[in-house]
């Protein structure tokens, strides 16, 4: 029997971290504008959580299905799990996990949609498209960070705080849009180590059409733009001036933002590729804890 290692190997279970952080920045902003419900978003992370597991699975089963996966030159933030290659589970155990995960997010929805209405439904639906559509599809057609940075980032945010009572506030919007320009960011850094397998594989990413330091440069302006965005919703006063401390772990740009600016065509370090790991989670949760902080005063 396969172990549950090979399984959690597969759902890549140290980047789960992610739809954690943005559940938290959704339910978080809606709390901040006086609306929580705890089973609700609970709910929401439960299927949030499969459906992250699903895109990852899939993903895996598909790099093994095209060769990419036999190609790759793994680091810890990319080049897949390395389990399906090692044969510690089968393409098949593999597909069928992926699609229980897909099929469990989907009934989570589908109950938050009974409990919430139809205003939940384009969310489902683009959320959907963004990861079943992912691997086969959006990231051969050069769409593959913009789903990701929606379908895992900004829709969830989004979405985490509609579930709570059906109605969407501006704070929600405002802690969106930072989550989808950096799990766009986070897609497209990982993407440069492998470049050559992804091309082999048939992938068109932004990496492959725009050539390294044009994507570089993409990434470099994803990167800006987030501190910048944060600053400008407090501003305008959509998020509290506590969640200025949100800004802080931009910070951590600077190693991927060196490399970026500098030495684009060299293999991207791993420590810029774990820096921006931990500026995405640590920039969302900061988010979240001040904006919850801010609900209670």
């Amino acid at each position: 029997m396969s172990s549950i290692k090979a399984f959690a190997g597969v759902a890549r279970v140290p980047f789960l971290l992610l739809p954690v952080t943005l559940v938290a920045s959704g339910a978080a902003a809606a709390a901040y504008e006086a609306t929580f419900d705890w089973t609700r978003t609970v709910a929401a992370l439960v299927g949030l959580l499969a459906l992250h597991v699903a895109v990852n699975v899939l993903n895996e089963w598909s790099d093994m299905r095209t060769g990419i996966d036999l190609n790759t030159v793994r680091t810890p933030f990319s080049g897949g799990s390395g389990t399906l290659p090692s044969g510690a589970i089968s393409r098949q155990q593999a597909l069928v996990f992926g699609l229980s995960g897909a099929a469990l997010g989907l009934a989570v929805g589908v109950w938050l949609l009974l409990q919430v209405g139809l205003v939940l439904l384009p969310i489902m639906i683009v959320g959907a498209v963004c990861v079943l559509g992912y691997t086969d599809l959006l990231a051969r057609i050069g769409w593959g960070e913009v789903a990701a940075g929606l379908g895992l980032g900004g829709l969830p945010v989004i979405g985490a705080a509609l579930v709570q009572d059906g109605a969407l506030g501006q704070a929600a919007v405002a802690a969106a849009v930072p989550a989808t320009l950096m799990t766009f960011n986070l897609l497209l850094l990982n993407e440069f180590p492998d470049e050559a397998a992804d091309q082999v594989g048939g992938r068109r990413n932004l990496v492959i059409a725009l050539g390294r330091p044009k994507a570089a440069a993409v990434y470099a302006a994803a990167a800006l733009m987030t501190p910048t965005a944060i600053v400008a919703a407090i501003v305008v006063a959509v998020l509290p001036a506590l969640s200025a401390a949100a800004v802080l772990p931009s910070l951590l740009l600077v190693r991927p933002l060196r490399w970026a600016f500098s030495n684009s065509r060299e293999p991207v370090p791993i420590p810029a590729l774990g820096a921006n790991v931990t500026w995405i989670l640590t920039t969302n949760l900061l988010l979240a804890i001040t904006l919850g902080i801010a609900a209670v005063r």
